[in-house]
């Protein structure tokens, strides 16, 4: 299906720049005009936005439990599934080596793709435009948030299962820093102690990549199982 008809079907959204659609929708494995700069602006859209439908959301609510609260919606974990769902993973161009390796359900490569769509709403058809798509997307995971007591991010999440398991805690090195300064791009690596399993993880920050990969541990059966 083609990016704008696939748009319009699944969200309603139409764009005046299709340009700025394939762009958004086009990995850096593709080529040098790929979706970067758009999924570092859509980041700060999105952390926006939520922060406005938060605070309105929930009017009694501490510093701490917004801040939570938009963890755990605008996580990499979380926007993946999203992606997932609507199918954005057909829809992204990649190169032949992340074809050949599963990149179209990759869930970093899932995460960035929304983020970067999100930007070019913005860019394309201003904040308002933003707002209104991001409400459609996340309305049905703000009804189902829990109590901020409850949410935890993958990190920690992690560390409480290794404890429990009487496993050494999680070690986070950062295996490589690239892109432009304003635009750096972060590659990490998460060893468990006494487990020989690692997860690499991307991320437009050292914090979000440490997620990303803390997210891989907690999805590897093995180490669920603790072996």
């Amino acid at each position: 299906m083609d990016p704008a008809d696939w748009l319009q079907q699944r969200l309603g959204c139409s764009f005046a720049d299709t340009g700025l659609l394939a762009r958004a929708l086009t990995h850096r494995s593709a080529g040098p005009d790929n979706n970067e700069r758009l999924e570092y602006l859509g980041d700060a859209v999105l952390s926006f936005v939520v922060a406005e439908v938060l605070l309105e959301a929930y009017p009694d609510a501490s510093e701490g439990e917004l801040s939570r609260y938009r963890a755990s919606l605008v996580s990499g974990e979380a926007l993946a599934a999203i992606a997932l769902e609507l199918g954005i993973g057909e829809q992204i161009r990649l190169g032949e080596g992340e074809l050949k390796s599963g990149g179209r359900q990759r869930a970093s490569i899932l995460a960035d793709a929304l983020e970067a769509l999100v930007g070019a709403v913005y860019l394309d058809r201003g904040l308002d435009a933003a707002r209104a798509l991001l409400a459609r997307l996340l309305q049905k995971r703000l009804q189902e948030l829990p109590r901020a007591s409850e949410l935890k991010d993958a990190k920690t999440r992690l560390q409480e299962l290794l404890q429990g398991r009487g496993l050494g805690l999680p070690e986070y090195r950062v295996l490589e820093t690239f892109g432009e300064p304003h635009q750096q791009r972060f590659r990490v690596r998460c060893d468990v102690g006494g487990l020989a399993i690692a997860a690499e993880a991307e991320g437009s920050s050292r914090r979000r990549a440490e997620q990303e990969a803390a997210a891989l541990m907690l999805a590897n059966p093995a180490v669920r199982a603790g072996q």
